[in-house]
């Protein structure tokens, strides 16, 4: 009788303790589903190499399928040629170069089927003028000169009427003014510029009617204001700032933006003396971020974009004296692809 009432009482304990194992193994199952839940997701794609020089700090705009590229610095000379690249052909071609002294950090949008570039630095003065292209001659012409003062690292975008140009480096201070072109009229006014601070390689992204502009740095310091610019009534409205202590930091210069399917992106760039791989999501309706995979390849700042807002590319840049042709499009809600 005790030798069995000793059976029963050790194998009560064993099964007492199968719960607990079940228990902790249920746990450890959790916690690693979760870890993968959080994974980021994005999936960047190579794509053709540009043709040309590699380059870093070009300037660059889309037109329907077709991304152009032109200007830059290649760590000995300061370029005018131009491309273009064939979204859906998936190859590049050289078209008329720039009639003007080549140029880094200038700027560039795209109006009424045709695009626009200006500004920019030669290696010795900063530059002030602008210049159109006309898709179907292939031609440009230039058109008034920018009615600000001359800089470089100054941001661009446009409205279904107009372009905008701000902010930048003039030789002697950053920037915060803001000016817009009629192309109807060829002339520029000046706007009330926006309230955050002077500052220079900002980037953009546009969704709608509504630019937002943030990033870039002034003194040293990175930026971490982010601003929305209304263009239907010409206002800005202060949003979230980029960093946050606990969750985030997305403040860098010389970055890329781009828009997919209604969300915006910020990619690449430098921070301080380092460049950045991350790549950031922002929703407009919730004004919040979410962090997706980062750029793959070498690390860089002073790319380019080009986006149909179905579809991103981020191409070329610079990390140190390294200058690059690659060319990698962006799927933001695919998992990120393992090498073999």
């Amino acid at each position: 009788m005790n030798m069995k009432n000793e059976f029963m009482k050790k194998n009560q304990t064993a099964f007492m303790r199968l719960p607990m194992i079940a228990t902790l193994f249920l746990l450890l199952f959790v916690s690693c589903s979760s870890d993968d839940d959080e994974e980021e997701l994005g999936n960047w794609i190579d794509r053709s190499v540009l043709d040309g020089t590699p380059r870093g700090s070009a300037v660059s705009f889309t037109i329907g399928n077709n991304g152009y590229m032109g200007t830059g610095y290649d760590g000995d000379d300061y370029l005018n040629d131009f491309w273009v690249y064939d979204i859906e052909g998936n190859f590049w071609r050289q078209l008329a170069d720039l009639p003007a002294v080549g140029r880094s950090a200038a700027v560039g949008f795209a109006l009424n089927e045709s695009g626009y570039i200006g500004l920019g630095f030669d290696g010795d003065d900063e530059l002030g003028d602008f210049y159109r292209y006309n898709l179907a001659s292939n031609t440009w012409v230039r058109i008034a000169d920018f009615a600000g003062a001359p800089r470089r690292g100054a941001i661009a975008f446009n409205s279904t009427t107009n372009g905008y140009v701000g902010t930048g480096y003039d030789g002697d201070n950053d920037r915060k003014d803001f000016w817009k072109y009629n192309p109807t009229t060829d002339s520029w006014e000046e706007l009330i510029g926006f309230g955050g601070t002077k500052r220079r390689d900002a980037t953009t992204f546009a969704i709608g009617d509504k630019v937002y502009v943030g990033t870039g740095e002034s003194n040293g310091l990175d930026q971490v204001d982010f601003w929305e610019f209304d263009t239907t009534s010409e206002t800005w409205t202060a949003l979230l700032d980029l960093d946050d202590d606990d969750d985030y930091r997305i403040s860098r210069s010389n970055a890329v933006g781009f828009t997919i399917g209604g969300l915006g992106y910020f990619a690449c760039g430098e921070r301080g003396i380092n460049t950045v791989s991350s790549v950031w999501e922002y929703n407009p309706n919730t004004d919040l971020w979410e962090e997706k995979t980062e750029y793959e390849g070498v690390s860089r700042q002073g790319a380019v974009s080009f986006s149909n807002g179905a579809r991103a590319f981020v191409a070329l840049g610079n990390s140190g004296n390294l200058f690059l042709d690659d060319n990698r499009e962006f799927f933001p809600f695919e998992e990120e692809e393992e090498d073999d």
